[in-house]
């Protein structure tokens, strides 16, 4: 394998600890790519890898797109993330959540993970056992805490509702047409709020009977994956895995606005630009998505309350916007402005 200086997406990270315990089966990889702000914030993906390169470009992608994420929040948290490397079959054992907390827990706190795709609320509780640093958990009424995604939903959500009105001039999305990539928590979300406001959807999931269900629940209509990101809609929303937004694809896109709730939707920073130059207004990934690491940082930090937590995912469009009009102003994409507002705001300007 390369090393990971080597790689394109190794961008001077802190510290990379590949994780081993044979007795439970655990294979990790933990990136700390910033402490800068403050220790450094991300969940734990649990996902099967055609090849353990995969997953190691994973969590560095992954892990500098959490640095920026929480620095564009204003959060005091600075970034990182961790990969457990799936078999085929997807086992999961508390032992081997465990191993895993005891491998966050030898960081001493320089890293604090939450649940990310492939993990439960449940799992943040079998990771506690072994360390303090995990946030994600059960929440009592009224309080932060628990699962993120409804969070990441209503920010993401916000967010689409910000583009509409830049790109569109629309204030509401009753009548538009959104383009559903993934059925999961986090899309799930953005549809139950979409359909409430009179939206009407297509829904793509590589698991065909989440599709259906999200569908049935909103009243729009099941697309394959593959015509999902090509569809004729005002707003097309990838909410599943990253990469998804590259020469072929913007070629192909029949939108005037890129908005959703998926990690690292450009396939290289070259995107960025095919999107401007092709008249859609894009969203940047970690800002609009930041509602689920906001909740998170509030929950760990003990900083406020569900109050503060609503407070500071509205202030996602405001960034948005922000970002869109010094895009206008310069001439550059928007991917490029926030990420040179993020470089700025973790001293590597």
């Amino acid at each position: 394998m390369t090393t990971p200086w080597g790689l394109p997406d190794f961008d001077a990270h802190e510290e990379i600890h590949f994780v081993t315990d044979e007795k439970c089966g655990l294979k990790a990889i933990i990136a700390v790519h910033s402490t800068h702000v403050g220790p450094a914030a991300g969940g734990a993906r649990f996902w099967h890898y055609a090849k353990d390169a995969d997953a190691l470009t994973d969590a560095l992608r992954l892990s500098r797109g959490m640095s920026y994420k929480n620095a564009m929040a204003g959060l005091p948290l600075g970034g990182g993330k961790s990969v457990l490397l799936a078999d085929e079959a997807k086992t999961k054992t508390p032992e081997l959540l465990h191993a895993f907390g005891k491998a966050v827990d030898h960081l001493g706190g320089r890293y604090v993970t939450a649940e990310d795709v492939g993990m439960s609320v449940a799992d943040m509780i079998e990771v506690a056992r072994s360390t303090k640093f995990v946030a994600g958990l059960p929440n009592s009424s009224g309080d932060v805490g628990g699962d993120p995604g409804p969070h990441t939903s209503l920010g993401v959500f916000l967010g689409i509702k910000a583009a509409v009105k830049w790109a569109l001039g629309k204030d509401s999305l009753s009548g538009l047409h959104l383009a559903l990539q993934g059925a999961g928590s986090v899309a799930t979300g953005v549809a139950l709020h979409a359909c409430a406001e009179g939206a009407k959807l297509s829904v793509a999931d590589v698991d065909e009977v989440k599709a259906h269900k999200l569908a049935e629940r909103t009243g729009g209509k099941v697309v394959s994956t593959d015509e999902v990101l090509g569809l004729e809609a005002d707003v097309v929303s990838p909410n599943a895995l990253g990469a998804i937004l590259d020469e072929q694809t913007i070629a192909a896109l029949r939108t005037p606005v890129v908005a959703g709730g998926a990690n690292n939707q450009l396939a290289t920073p070259e995107d960025g630009e095919r999107l401007q130059q092709r008249g859609i207004l894009y969203a940047p990934d970690y800002v609009i998505n930041a509602g689920g690491i906001i909740n998170v940082c509030t929950e760990y930090l003990g900083d406020g309350d569900a109050t503060l937590v609503r407070r500071r995912i509205e202030g996602i469009p405001v960034r948005l916007e922000q970002i869109w009009k010094e895009g206008a102003e310069t001439g550059r994409d928007p991917a490029a402005v926030a990420d040179a507002m993020a470089q700025r705001l973790i001293g590597r300007a």
